[in-house]
């Protein structure tokens, strides 16, 4: 039961923080001049970073946890949605932060990172529904 509460809040975490950055913290890097975002965005990222990397973890290891104990479609399911976010995120959105951070093609940047980001925000949708949804049935 602890496990599952630990999943579902982590959960829960994420897919709120997903859709603040992608309705409101990404949109609002695109009225920024780059002069003016370079100096917010190392403020910006390090504050995130303080809060995202510590749910990702505890969603990372509470459904390799899951999966360990019970390998049934659920834990199967939320493996598959969490390796692809991680995978979208070191693959497709660090470089593009690191880009801002290094002002190189920092316009560019920003545009893929608002329009890019709808797969994360999906994926973390999805798996946010797939736990209610078996917590809710259990």
């Amino acid at each position: 039961m602890i496990l599952q509460l630990i999943r579902i809040l982590s959960d829960f975490g994420l897919v709120v923080l997903i859709w603040m950055v992608q309705l409101i913290i990404y949109p609002s890097f695109a009225r920024y001049t780059t002069k003016n975002l370079l100096p917010w965005h190392r403020v910006y990222a390090k504050r995130l970073s303080a809060i995202v990397i510590p749910l990702m973890f505890t969603q990372l290891f509470a459904i390799a946890y899951q999966l360990y104990r019970s390998q049934e479609f659920y834990t199967y399911l939320s493996a598959v949605l969490v390796v692809l976010v991680w995978i979208a995120t070191f693959t497709k959105f660090v470089p593009l932060h690191n880009n801002i951070a290094k002002d190189y093609n920092v316009q560019d940047s920003v545009k893929k990172l608002i329009q890019g980001n709808w797969i994360r925000t999906v994926l973390w949708t999805v798996l946010f529904l797939v736990s209610l949804w078996n917590m809710l049935g259990s």
